[in-house]
C-alpha cells in the first residue's frame, strides 16, 4: 500500500481494523498489506490508505510503529 512494491503475503505485513482502530494481526476479513519498512507503513498512513484499503476510517495508533523495531 505505501510503497506499491509487489511480494509474496509472507514477506508482507498484514494489518486489520479492530474497533475502528488499525491493528496488525492475522484476523479474518479485509486485510491491508505494507512492506516491512517503517517509511512504507508511514507513507501509507500519510496518504489515508488504510482507510481506503479497509473501507472505514480508523484510527492510527503512534504506537503502532513500534512493531517494525521488531523486525
Amino acid at each position: 500500500m505505501g510503497c506499491g512494491r509487489k511480494a509474496p503475503k509472507d514477506e508482507l505485513l498484514r494489518f486489520v481494523a479492530r474497533d475502528s482502530e488499525l491493528a496488525v494481526g492475522p484476523d479474518e476479513g479485509r486485510g491491508a498489506y505494507t512492506c516491512r519498512r517503517l517509511s512504507c507503513f508511514e507513507r501509507a498512513v500519510s496518504k489515508n490508505a488504510f482507510n481506503r484499503t479497509l473501507r472505514r476510517k480508523i484510527a492510527v495508533s503512534p504506537d503502532l510503529s513500534q512493531v517494525f523495531e521488531r523486525l
